[in-house]
């Protein structure tokens, strides 16, 4: 059985159950202060299990994409040493949603596994939570006696809190697990060794294939459980190792999800899969890791230096390190299996086939960067172990960390290098110096979040801002954070015109005034609006008062600046349509900022604009917003129709079953934000800047209505300063073309002045060499310029083939020393001019660094040059 063919019999099947079928989340996610990926099948439902949403389908049945490499659910160094572990993988799930609980779970799981796909019961075992004590939770009896009416209890086996209580993270919704375990050993071994004491043993032979969860606790932040108001069943089964099952692999990555991948692999580097465990592991990371990379992408994450973006640049430059330490794979390699990663999920997952030239250049750009990295790395490594004195076989930790940390060079591959030149680094400083970035990393991002502190049980309405500036509304919840050591508070209100983060549009600030008249004289100011799990959130300093005479509060956003952010918004929407009518149909939207000052929109495209094609854009958009087009909004529209109409959706985004739908004229939108009602209120538009954020990807930045002005108006200022500069002239391009013409030919004779100074000192310096030993030496003080020291030292090595040469010029209150050696006297002495600098560069407080035959260094020490000359006449006695 293919895995397409398993994917499509697991959904065929409980759609027949009266399971709805969902689509696979975006795998990144954009409003879970708590997540960056989506690392469960569970995630996409989390409201519903928070009782933060309706519940439309109480059946559900999805396959979803997760990624594992962060935080408490992290497979990323497993990945390609075992034969089981992914980083980026399939899980399929049935949910139920106030629905069946725990028999029809386990009966539609079972009738699944050995009606439908036909596997023999006598290979299954099951798992059940058998309680915890220590936090007072009791044995799952009723799990363990449904499974009795269907096994033995030689196939049941009690599990812990460990693996079978499933927890999302330190709080939220959680409960009791069994879990399904198949034994795929030979017979002979089974015979020696029952599967019970292997279960959850990490045997890659008895392995967990499905794990359904009775969601019926929320954790608090204080440890205790409490009831959910309704009972879910959440199920997880891993879609590859199901394929390895049904299809006789011992290896997940045997099977045809990976054999396409790895057979790539094995073409581009010429080098067989299953003959060698180092390269194996290799091409194992490779497969895994392009998949999550090409998802990621796919869903609207570029790499880059920072939060998820970072994660997926790490992935990236982990297959790269391994394709180039053990497959020898120098050169870009990982974009070219996009094509294939594409073939094999245009089914199920198409925006792999709709990003796919995209994912291909993003790929191929980072690769090069990373492939750089590696040269300077190595190039960095080399000089670091030429500094070491000859009798040391250690590197410190503190460098090698600073190579990794600094120029992404792994430590791993330092280690390699050094290996071979007989050398070590020191572990514990490098482990040492790791955490205590890793420390500095917790400090910056620390949030620790209290439990929600109910006010009111009533209906929430939410977002009623597109209608209303300011309302009245209730408290309905709270909770104290602490965010990077200050007390913060996020409070909930059943109605709110403050708008949330999201589309790319910042969150609104504001005010938040008691209804009572003896209070409205106070004000709590809002910090920010967020959105997280279908709740909107106004993050506080300090929390409304809450009294028996207060029941609303009168909420005030900071109307200037949403107004002008609301331009910003605007204006984005414009751009968007012009450039898909100016450059074409392959430009989409892949983020923007909004902002009340300024906004950018990143887009894709794969050449720079012209700034002919700047300035045609740019007119196309104020055309528009001068003709005053009105808006058109469609709100609780049904997707599909949405889609009908033409409206652009942004990839990566979650959307719901019903969406809102911005047109103006023929620009037509999915989006939640602010508008303005005539495009006219935005002003105009000033583009800033184009520039390329990533391989295929540029970046437009602009300003709108009063920034846009004042852009303007500092431009004219600065024009007619250079207008007074140069006398008023009435042709300032002439001018200052004129001025460009003779600053160039000054600039020429300058040089060619500089050039015959230069020479006429080389050959004066020619002739100041002095016999001292076996060597034709030079120690002098130059008062020249340092850029031509270098130069200088060249061309005088070149009169001997044993010159000793050590030239000092003064610049800035600092020494500059040059050393240089003739290449045959550092073959024949075995003489290197960066040891040489490092040695006797403290007489003039210095250290440098170079290659064995010139080399620089910098110190502050005058008085110590002729000291320094003494020295190396003495060393050249030795010698």
């Amino acid at each position: 059985m293919t895995s397409n063919e398993v994917r499509k019999k697991f959904i065929d099947f409980f759609q027949s159950e009266k399971h709805i079928f969902k689509q696979s989340s975006p795998i990144v996610i954009k409003d879970d202060p708590t997540l960056l990926f989506v690392n469960a099948g569970m995630n996409q439902f989390k409201e519903f299990f928070l009782d933060n949403k309706t519940i439309v389908d109480s059946k559900v049945v999805n396959s979803q994409k997760c990624l594992r490499v962060s935080g408490k659910h992290n497979d990323l160094e497993e990945v390609g040493h075992d034969t089981y572990h992914h980083t980026m993988f399939e899980m399929l799930g049935n949910w139920s949603f106030g629905d069946y609980f725990k028999q029809e779970a386990i009966n539609l799981a079972w009738r699944f596994l050995t009606n439908e796909l036909k596997i023999s019961s006598d290979r299954l075992y099951v798992s059940y939570f058998y309680g915890d004590k220590q936090e007072g939770l009791k044995e799952d009896l009723e799990t363990r006696d449904i499974w009795r009416s269907i096994l033995h209890d030689d196939k049941i086996v009690p599990g812990s809190k460990k693996d079978n209580f499933w927890e999302m993270g330190k709080n939220g919704p959680c409960g009791p697990s069994t879990e399904i375990h198949i034994d795929l050993r030979s017979d002979n071994e089974r015979s020696k060794i029952s599967a019970n004491d292997l279960i959850n043993k990490d045997h890659p032979q008895v392995i967990e294939i499905w794990n359904i969860v009775f969601i019926e606790f929320n954790r608090k932040e204080d440890g205790n459980l409490e009831l959910l108001p309704k009972k879910h069943v959440d199920t997880g089964m891993g879609f590859e190792r199901l394929c390895m099952v049904l299809q006789n692999k011992t290896s997940t990555y045997d099977t045809d999800i990976f054999s396409s991948l790895i057979s790539a692999v094995s073409t581009i580097s010429n080098i067989s899969y299953g003959y060698s465990n180092k390269t194996d592991i290799a091409i194992r990371v490779i497969v895994d890791h392009i998949r999550a990379i090409g998802f990621s992408i796919a869903d609207g994450q570029l790499p880059s230096n920072t939060g998820a973006g970072y994660v997926i640049r790490r992935i990236l430059r982990r297959a790269v390190r391994y394709g180039y330490t053990y497959l020898q794979l120098t050169n870009p390699f990982l974009f070219q299996l996009t094509d294939k990663l594409c073939e094999q999920f245009q089914d199920i997952f198409p925006e792999m086939c709709e990003q796919k030239d995209l994912i291909k250049s993003v790929v191929e750009q980072e690769e090069r960067m990373f492939l750089k990295t590696l040269g300077k790395g190595l190039e960095l490594i080399n000089k670091s172990i030429n500094s070491l004195d000859s009798n040391v076989k250690e590197m410190s930790g503190e460098n090698v960390f600073e190579l990794y940390d600094t120029y992404g060079f792994p430590p791993d591959l330092t280690s390699l290098i050094l290996k071979e030149k007989g050398l070590v680094y020191n572990q514990l400083q490098f482990d040492c110096e790791m955490q205590k970035q890793k420390a500095r990393s917790r400090s910056a991002a620390e949030i620790n979040l209290g439990d929600w502190v109910e006010v009111n049980n009533i209906p929430v309405e939410g977002f009623v801002g597109y209608d209303d500036d300011t309302c009245v509304s209730k408290m309905i919840k709270y909770r104290k954070v602490k965010f990077k050591g200050e007390d913060r508070y996020h409070v909930i209100f059943d109605k709110t015109p403050f708008y949330p983060e999201g589309g790319g549009q910042i969150g609104d600030t504001g005010y938040i005034v008691p209804q009572a008249e003896e209070r409205k004289l106070e004000q709590y100011y809002v910090l920010d609006t967020k959105r997280e799990n279908n709740m909107i959130i106004h993050v506080m300093e300090s929390l409304p008062i809450l009294s028996s005479s207060i029941s609303e509060y009168i909420l005030m956003p900071d109307l200037a600046t949403r107004i002008l952010t609301t331009r910003n918004h605007s204006a984005t929407h414009l751009l968007h349509y012009v450039l898909r009518m100016e450059l074409g149909d392959h430009v989409e939207q892949k983020g923007s900022y909004v902002g009340s000052d300024y906004f950018r929109f990143d887009f894709s495209h794969f050449e720079k604009i012209s700034q002919s094609q700047l300035l045609k854009i740019e007119k196309r958009i104020n055309d528009f917003i001068a003709s005053g087009v009105m808006l058109k909004e469609f709100r609780q529209l049904p997707i599909e129709q949405a889609k009908k109409m033409g409206a652009l959706s942004l990839f990566g985004e979650k959307y719901g079953d019903n969406v809102r739908v911005i047109k103006y004229g023929d620009s037509i939108e999915l989006c939640g934000g602010t508008h303005v009602q005539n495009t006219s209120e935005i002003g105009l538009v000033k583009i800033l800047s184009e520039s390329s954020v990533a391989a295929g990807i540029r970046r437009i930045e602009a300003v709108t209505s009063i920034a846009a002005i004042e852009f303007l108006n500092k431009q004219m200022k600065t024009l007619s300063e250079i207008q007074s500069l140069l006398k008023n002239s009435d042709n300032i391009i002439g001018s200052v073309q004129n001025i460009i013409a003779t600053n160039k030919s000054l600039s020429i004779l300058a040089d060619a002045m500089k050039k015959k100074k230069t020479n006429d000192l080389i050959q004066k310096l020619s002739a100041e060499f002095s016999e001292h030993y076996s060597f034709n030496i030079l120690f002098t003080h130059l008062d020249i310029d340092p850029s031509s020291m270098k130069n200088i030292c060249f061309q005088l090595v070149k009169h001997y083939d044993n010159a000793f040469i050590a030239l000092v010029t003064k610049k800035n209150n600092k020494i500059i020393l040059n050393i240089a050696l003739s290449k045959k006297l550092v073959e024949k002495k075995d003489l290197h001019a960066a040891k040489i600098i490092n040695e006797f560069g403290h007489y003039i407080n210095a250290k440098g660094g170079g290659q064995s035959f010139f080399a620089v260094a910098s110190g502050d020490l005058l008085e110590g040059v002729s000291r320094l000359f003494d020295a190396l006449k003495e060393k050249l006695k030795s010698l």
